[in-house]
């Protein structure tokens, strides 16, 4: 569905939907946690526990040859499902590719599974703890290149430390700690937030 904005262009979103709340769909080819689904395959569709112990797909939000949704994993998880299937009686089974991302594709399936058979849901594991951290910092941090603060203001509320004069400013740790968290803030604002969608790989 597109939301006509009054103004002569048409919206995929509501756009008088608050940001924090808008539902965001990505590409599969771009966020390797969307599940994709598919037909099962004849040999395994007479298998008798083929699909869910009960009614589990969404209303469609997003149209063209693809049906995406969101599916509501609990705790305010969501994994987005593309569907073509999902006005059907088709039973589902979920495709995955066998380049080296199809790990990736294997973990969002398994939560998946885990929410519709009524298991423990596996926590995301594209960001650890410390890296979720990370980024939160590097947003303050724009946050405050924005508002006109200099790093030597950001470091002192990011890193609560003191004042320091010129010359230990120049030499201390928490400069560079903070020209690099902006640096890569703004890599990541220029496009680089996409690597956020998929698992680090070592090249």
């Amino acid at each position: 569905m597109e939301f006509d904005s009054g103004g002569g262009y048409d919206f995929p979103v509501d756009p008088l939907i608050p940001p924090p709340e808008a539902p965001v769909f990505w590409l599969p080819q771009e966020d390797t946690s969307v599940v994709v689904l598919t037909g099962t395959p004849r040999d395994l569709d007479a298998s008798p526990v083929s699909d869910p112990p009960k009614p589990w797909r969404g209303n469609p939000s997003v149209g063209d040859d693809r049906v995406a949704y969101r599916f509501a994993l609990g705790s305010g998880q969501h994994l987005q499902i593309i569907d073509p299937l999902v006005d059907s009686h088709t039973h589902a089974a979920a495709a995955i590719p066998l380049g080296i991302e199809g790990f990736d594709r294997i973990e969002a399936v398994y939560r998946l599974l885990s929410a519709l058979h009524g298991r423990a849901i596996p926590p995301d594991m594209r960001l650890t703890r410390q890296q979720r951290a990370r980024q939160r910092r590097m947003l303050r941090v724009f946050d405050g290149y924005r508002a006109g603060a200099t790093q030597q203001e950001m470091a002192e509320v990011i890193f609560s430390i003191d004042h320091l004069d010129r010359d230990a400013w120049q030499a201390s740790e928490a400069r560079h700690k903070i020209k690099t968290l902006l640096r890569d803030a703004k890599a990541m604002i220029a496009g680089g937030y996409r690597k956020l969608l998929r698992h680090r790989r070592r090249s």
